[in-house]
């Protein structure tokens, strides 16, 4: 395999991947460094500005996705693709868990007020949220952050990009109108 050539092979694996595939993976799979995976897809990502697909970044994943300027072509013809909804339940949790991660489900349960272990479980199998170790506290409950499938489902790149919480302060001083 030539280095020029990693580009065209990424390509290829993303292409029939269709899921996000990690960088770690990639490197063992071609036998390079990470480093020569990641100067490849930026060869590749200027290749893909003349095309109708382009390759997206999540965490530590990359995967081949339609520019969301011919997505609305792709829907009129797939009808619409129906995406993996999340109940306003598995919605509060997830935000808990997305902007406090590490968290504990015991500490989400005190920012929500409810019981929350359908939720967690439900996000769990989605792969939404991963287990990120034990807490260093009585019976050392498990704590939970978000994966790089989260970062996929919302379509951003780093946890980062969260909007931020307003501030809850502004809140409680604005005078109330009737």
């Amino acid at each position: 395999m030539e280095p020029n050539e990693i580009p065209q092979i990424l390509e290829a694996i993303l292409f029939v991947a269709g899921e996000p595939v990690a960088v770690a993976d990639l490197a063992r799979a071609l036998e390079v460094g990470e480093m020569e995976i990641m100067h490849a897809v930026e060869a590749l990502e200027r290749e893909c500005e003349r095309r109708g697909v382009t390759v997206r970044r999540y965490g530590d994943h990359l995967r081949m996705e339609t520019r969301p300027e011919y997505a609305p072509y792709v829907e009129r013809l797939l009808q619409p693709v129906q995406r993996q909804t999340l109940s306003q339940t598995a919605m509060e949790t997830l935000a808990v868990i997305a902007y406090r991660q590490p968290v504990t489900k015991g500490e989400v349960e005190q920012v929500r007020g409810v019981k929350c272990d359908y939720s967690v479980q439900s996000l769990l199998h989605k792969g939404l949220i991963k287990e990120a170790g034990r807490k260093e506290a009585l019976g050392r409950p498990i704590l939970y952050a978000t994966t790089d499938r989260f970062l996929e489902h919302f379509g951003i790149s780093d946890i980062r990009e969260l909007p931020p919480l307003p501030d809850v302060q502004e809140k409680v001083d604005e005078p109330l109108t009737p």
